[in-house]
């Protein structure tokens, strides 16, 4: 149980449910890791959303809530759970995944046939602006992954930093993607083989300055040169030689964007928007733009026609001479 509470549902958050819901938030956890793989990133979300909403009933019932008691909230309760969400100051998009996170919870129960509750599919999920990716102009991008170590004191992390932003702008790879590579899995005949959501895999053509980046960060990281035949040792390590956190390698672009008099939207993702953006700028059609990225379905990539499209109808509005 241990593993599922620091991936899932908090031991905390166990003690509140009676003995039946705690059984079933076990089995739901199963379901989501074994049968949906669904990535870590997206358990800690779901699982801190129903977390949240177990302490929400946990303090309305005053007792620990049961399966009885999930299949009996009305509309009204669910109503009152949104309404302290707003007032906590919740932002819509936070406020519809803890809404998604409950709803997937409550549909699974159905489907199994342990619980029913026909109130949750009433509750209106609130509305999400919708937004545009914001990805970095070329020469942002250029700079970003140049300079990636001038604020750092060791060689070796300035070239891990380098390496690791031309990984995501080259190949269009997640952050998470790239931090999950190991040794073994270093370009073969010019491809990379990527773990994407849901532990789909993708091949990814490598160009050779990525490479190129990649070879000489390797053979200056002491870690590597101490261990060249361990395969499973991550690519991207750390400063005590551990897989590079995910939050480290975030601090490291924010600072550095600041430095270097870049905008907010320069983040490890704007790479891969931009990787995306610059490809269809330059001719890629969106069929190979979506193998590229991962995506399940063609409308995730259309997003970026989008993008070409407000560009190209800024450019024509400062360009045209009646405009």
């Amino acid at each position: 149980m241990a593993e599922h509470q620091r991936i899932c549902i908090k031991a905390e958050i166990i003690a509140k449910c009676a003995g039946d819901l705690a059984q079933a938030l076990q089995k739901w956890d199963d379901y989501l890791r074994y049968e949906k793989n669904m990535s870590r990133h997206t358990l800690r979300a779901y699982g801190s959303d129903v977390g949240e909403f177990i302490n929400f009933m946990f303090d309305h019932l005053g007792t620990q809530p049961s399966l009885n008691d999930l299949s009996e909230i009305s509309i009204r309760d669910f109503r009152s759970w949104m309404s302290k969400m707003t007032i906590g100051l919740k932002a819509n998009a936070s406020r519809a995944r803890s809404l998604s996170g409950v709803k997937n919870l409550l549909t699974w129960l159905d489907k199994q046939g342990i619980m029913h509750n026909a109130a949750i599919n009433i509750v209106r999920s609130p509305k999400i602006p919708y937004k545009l990716p914001r990805p970095m102009h070329e020469n942002q991008a250029f700079d970003m992954i140049e300079n990636a170590g001038m604020l750092e004191k060791k060689d070796w992390v300035g070239m891990r930093n380098s390496a690791l932003f031309m990984l995501l702008y080259g190949c269009g790879l997640r952050i998470n993607e790239a931090l999950s590579l190991d040794i073994k899995d270093l370009p073969e005949g010019g491809f990379l083989r990527v773990t994407g959501k849901g532990n789909k895999q993708r091949q990814v053509p490598v160009l050779t300055i990525v490479e190129q980046y990649l070879n000489k960060y390797l053979s200056s990281c002491p870690y590597h040169h101490n261990d060249k035949n361990d395969k499973n040792r991550a690519i991207f390590l750390g400063a005590r030689g551990e897989r590079l956190n995910q939050g480290v390698a975030q601090y490291a672009m924010r600072t550095l964007r600041s430095s270097l008099g870049l905008p907010e939207n320069a983040t490890p993702h704007a790479l891969r928007h931009s990787f995306a953006t610059h490809l269809l700028q330059n001719g890629a059609n969106l069929r190979e733009i979506q193998e590229l990225l991962g995506h399940a379905s063609l409308s995730s990539t259309q997003i970026y026609t989008e993008i070409d499209s407000k560009r190209m109808l800024e450019t024509y509005k400062k360009a045209h001479p009646r405009a």
